[in-house]
């Protein structure tokens, strides 16, 4: 579960949608929640059911959209032993088991015509009947659906009853798509960079210029699209303070991809292997300095004499900014431009060098 309440952030829709949960949770009225895939219907009903006083029973979750047609029935209902082939002993149905608790009919747009005259039945009378049963079993539900579906859409096109939506839909609660609350994503992403960091390790975090970014996506998949983005970088990436430019295209959605091209001069493209060279321990920053300044040196003599001073002097810190540029270019043009392999030849970490890389406008790929 993402959290005590499914919706994360302090936008309006966020609030919105907390303040529903808390008033209707404890009503035994059947809730229908609408929304686009991903938007956590199912953390909805989930945060029914803990805030309601039915939290000690079973929250019992059905897929309707998942369940072969023949075997849905049995699965709602149950049956009892030898109703058909294959029924060699009594199953309990998920409405039973959802006795005294939440049951969670996801998909219910997806439901055939036929169960859905069955599960009409069933909401009025609040009795199931078991396939090959002799009699009805009481049953106290509370009853949440869901559906990405427009249902009134589907009653026109003939697919859904219209009796049933008007059961259902008694309180209607809506989730927003992630796109239309942008100033979600923050909290959303720290949430998530916690949930998903390695054991021992930090978290990763997002620079002004991805974040940005991230919020200006479209995000189709919404917050499970979000979440899953979010446990691989935390993968791949771990502890990084992660730039738009410094994440490989084919590791973002094509439409994120698309903005770090419009947006980044010169962003990576290739993933850093295995084998890749190990990352060094944290050091002092001045002794850092003073490592690279001498690593330069090295680098830049290459066995030649060592350079001498101007009679007018120089800055140090440009004359050792240019070698380290001609360098790493040096270095990119030998590799084919390819960056994990630039980093051992220069024996730097990858991460340094992609923020080497875009601090002297360099290109990868020439």
């Amino acid at each position: 579960m993402l959290s005590s309440h499914p919706f994360i952030g302090k936008s309006q829709a966020a609030s919105a949608v907390r303040t529903m949960i808390a008033r209707v949770a404890n009503s035994p009225a059947t809730v229908l929640i609408t929304g686009e895939s991903g938007t956590g219907k199912e953390l909805v009903a989930r945060a029914l059911h803990e805030q309601s006083e039915r939290r000690g029973g079973n929250f019992v979750p059905i897929n309707c959209a998942a369940i072969p047609k023949d075997l849905i029935e049995s699965e709602l209902f149950g049956h009892r032993k030898g109703a058909f082939t294959g029924a060699m002993a009594d199953r309990v149905g998920r409405f039973e088991l959802a006795h005294g608790g939440t049951i969670f009919l996801d998909e219910i747009g997806d439901l055939p015509l036929d169960m859905q005259v069955k599960l009409l039945r069933v909401l009025q009378e609040r009795q199931v009947d078991p396939i090959g049963g002799s009699k009805a079993v009481t049953i106290d539900v509370r009853v949440v659906a869901a559906t990405h579906r427009d249902l009134e859409a589907e009653i026109a096109a003939g697919r859904f009853r219209e009796d049933l939506y008007y059961r259902l839909n008694v309180l209607p609660l809506h989730t927003c798509p992630l796109r239309e609350r942008p100033d979600d994503l923050p909290e959303l992403l720290g949430f998530f960079a916690k949930r998903f960091v390695p054991k021992g390790q930090a978290p990763i975090s997002f620079t002004e210029d991805f974040m940005s970014a991230l919020q200006a996506y479209a995000w189709p998949g919404n917050v499970r699209e979000l979440s899953n983005l979010v446990d691989r970088f935390s993968t791949l990436f771990t502890g990084e303070h992660l730039a738009l430019g410094t994440v490989p295209a084919n590791l973002l959605p094509k439409g994120l991809a698309a903005l770090q091209a419009e947006r980044c001069v010169n962003p990576i493209t290739d993933l850093l292997p295995v084998e890749a060279a190990p990352i060094a321990p944290e050091a002092d920053p001045a002794a850092a300095e003073v490592s690279d300044i001498e690593s330069i040196i090295m680098l830049a003599q290459g066995g030649m004499p060592s350079p001498v001073l101007p009679p007018e002097g120089l800055s140090l810190k440009e004359r050792l900014a240019d070698i380290e540029r001609d360098l790493i270019q040096q270095a990119l043009e030998r590799t084919d431009g390819n960056v994990s392999q630039t980093a051992r030849l220069l024996s730097l970490q990858r991460t340094t060098l992609i923020e080497k890389i875009q601090k002297y406008a360099l290109r990868p790929g020439s």
